[in-house]
């Protein structure tokens, strides 16, 4: 993999604030492979005093807020706490759905082997809102709004309505390959079909907060090259 560098990844900045774009396949903070960049240490590469403000699973592309200061830290930490932060994510799910502020509020609790149950005697106030962007064939690209931070939160959530994200085999998803959307597609000889997307079809688009000089800030993360080019293939093969 290219060594990323902080202008790789930057979206917006000001005095307080860094917002990058999370690549997939990259951890938020340290990696348990020693020898794998994070976040954490690209940007502080950058901004030595860089503090993450929130976190994305590692399989999870999209915009990633960091405080430049203590100060910062601490303003944005307390919206966090608050739930005055608008996270939105966009998740390619399997089946047709046509969701309009559909609310699942399922509790959540997670096992000592770190995937999440829906339990109503120990989980953890959970509530997500999911809204229909669009249709395809088989699948619908899902604007996702969680109002709580749990552990796996949206695929749990999206699970439960019967709609698995694209490829998250830890909660019911499957890969998705251009053979199941060409009528005449035609694969060469001893060759092995890859799926169109090799990770967790989750990515966070956008976030919005309160700047230290209370002015609203948000943020859009452009898609990365892998959900770009799955949501063109669901488009072509409608």
């Amino acid at each position: 993999m290219k060594k990323i560098t902080i202008n790789d990844i930057l979206l917006w900045e000001n005095d307080d604030y860094l917002l990058v774009n999370k690549p997939a396949g990259i951890s938020s903070l340290d990696d348990r492979d020693a020898t794998r960049a994070c976040i954490i240490q690209i940007v502080r590469q950058y901004q030595p005093q860089a503090q993450l403000c929130h976190r994305l699973d590692k399989e999870t592309s999209g915009v990633l807020a960091i405080a430049k200061h203590a100060d910062a830290y601490r303003h944005l930490a307390i919206q966090f706490e608050r739930r005055q932060v608008q996270k939105l994510y966009h998740a390619v799910a399997l089946g047709i759905h046509k969701f309009e502020n559909k609310k699942v509020t399922l509790p959540i609790a997670i096992s000592s082997k770190g995937n999440a149950r829906i339990d109503s005697l120990e989980g953890k106030p959970a509530e997500t809102i999911f809204n229909t962007l669009d249709t395809y064939k088989y699948h619908t690209l899902v604007a996702c709004e969680p109002i709580t931070g749990r552990m796996h939160q949206i695929r749990i959530h999206l699970a439960c309505l019967k709609a698995p994200i694209v490829a998250d085999k830890m909660y019911g998803g499957v890969d998705i390959f251009l053979s199941d959307l060409k009528k005449k597609f035609n694969l060469k000889c001893n060759t092995e079909e890859l799926p169109l997307i090799q990770r967790v079809a989750l990515h966070a688009y956008s976030l919005q907060f309160k700047g230290l000089d209370e002015q609203t800030i948000k943020v859009t993360a452009p898609y990365p090259k892998d959900i770009r080019a799955l949501i063109n293939q669901l488009e072509k093969n409608r």
